[in-house]
């Protein structure tokens, strides 16, 4: 990985824009925190608050260029995942499986997460669903702290187990949640401006809305693709609509989570894992965004899933590995192909998220059964009655 990042001008690799968005982008931004204030007015600014001192972070390698520490701090948030995951799955009743799936699923995403933040993310995450079972109030902190940076680590939650571990959990998070947004709120200016470049977003090309536009250029549909809030998004008629559709797909995937925590009974030592990956996943396959990195949130989920024996999402991991070679192919291979909407991009788009849209289902699908009741055998158990005891000596009177 490290050797593509540094080989990234070639064109299957990006021809550099993938090494761009740290040396260039996140530089920037760097200089803007430095100074004590989030960027304002900043379209490509859509990221919460405790995404500040992530990119602030390389300042403490200061023999090293900002790209230099960023990648080395990369690997090392990478190290203390594979070191998690794999002290997890020696623990007896565990499995080894997920660091596996971890070591050898990141690189197909080549050189990609380490020119991103996303593997720093996934750690608070991963951290946060290892720790739930020896201490709840460590994993709501650590939950808290992933969604000040990207949103999605609080749904590592939903599927704590209820009572006492779900009130730990979550009034941890909201303790900590709000401790670190109020300390970041003091330190920084402008620690809301990214809501307002966040709502302003479209249907990115590689999304599940995306596809369908995509498909409809053939079809003589007169969008197009243009860059814009970073990433490449389509603009023309009823973009809007399928945006909003997207926003109810996902109010709609929340509300089925909801429903799945109300109606369980049955809860197993994997379920707050299956549960936070079939939540992501969700609300990945339903977004207006599905970026490249986003398959390291994914990888991170499905490797926790599978250090526990209880796990239901062993073919959901499948289908996730699966997805993330293509999306390889995808970016930065053939990125020029989808943007263009070409039958060969439009294919691949189609191949890769109807993997993922699979695996949301499966996922889903498998996550309910586990949380319902174990069945009856169906034996009716036979009463006995009490007959006259057997005299087999011929004791009783008129023998």
């Amino acid at each position: 990985m490290l050797w593509l990042l540094a080989h990234d001008h070639h064109r299957l690799l990006g021809r550099g824009g993938v090494s761009r968005e740290v040396g260039h982008l996140y530089f920037r931004w760097y200089g803007v925190l430095s100074q004590g204030a989030f960027p304002a007015g900043d379209r490509l600014w859509q990221y919460p608050p405790g995404a500040g001192p992530v990119l602030l972070a390389p300042a403490l390698l200061p023999w090293l260029t900002y790209f230099t520490a960023f990648v080395v701090l990369t690997l090392v948030a990478d190290l203390v995942i594979t070191a998690a995951l794999t002290r997890a799955g020696r623990r007896p009743g565990r499995s080894p499986r997920g660091a596996l799936l971890w070591v050898l699923g990141l690189p197909l995403l080549l050189h990609v997460p380490l020119a991103r933040y996303d593997v720093q993310v996934t750690a608070f995450a991963v951290l946060s669903l290892l720790a739930l079972g020896r201490s709840p109030r460590v994993g709501g902190a650590l939950a808290a702290a992933g969604a000040l940076v990207k949103v999605w680590p609080a749904l590592a939650l939903i599927g704590t187990p209820r009572g006492r571990t779900t009130r730990q959990t979550w009034t941890s998070a909201a303790v900590a949640g709000a401790a670190l947004l109020a300390l970041l709120a003091t330190a920084f200016s402008n620690p809301f401006d990214f809501l307002r470049q966040q709502g302003g977003r479209g249907v990115q090309i590689e999304s599940l809305g995306g596809t369908a536009l995509g498909l409809a250029r053939h079809a003589g549909w007169p969008g197009r693709a243009r860059y814009q809030y970073g990433a490449m998004e389509f603009v023309g008629p009823y973009v809007s609509s399928v945006a909003a559709l997207s926003l109810a797909l996902t109010v709609a995937a929340f509300g089925v989570l909801l429903l799945w925590r109300v109606r369980a009974r049955h809860w197993t030592a994997a379920t707050p894992y299956d549960a936070a990956l079939a939540a992501v996943l969700l609300f990945t396959v339903t977004s207006r965004v599905i970026s490249p990195q986003y398959m390291v949130w994914l990888l991170g989920l499905a490797a926790v899933c599978l250090t526990s024996r209880h796990t239901t999402q062993r073919p959901v991991a499948a289908l996730i590995v699966a997805a993330t070679a293509v999306s390889t192919v995808v970016y930065p291979a053939l990125y020029g192909e989808v943007i263009h909407s070409t039958w060969t991009g439009c294919l691949l788009m189609l191949v890769r998220n109807g993997l993922l849209a699979t695996a949301a289902g499966l996922s889903l699908v498998r996550l309910w059964r586990s949380g319902l009741p174990p069945a009856p055998t169906g034996r009716v158990p036979r009463r006995r009655t009490r007959g006259p005891r057997r005299d087999p000596a011929g004791l009783r009177a008129g023998r």
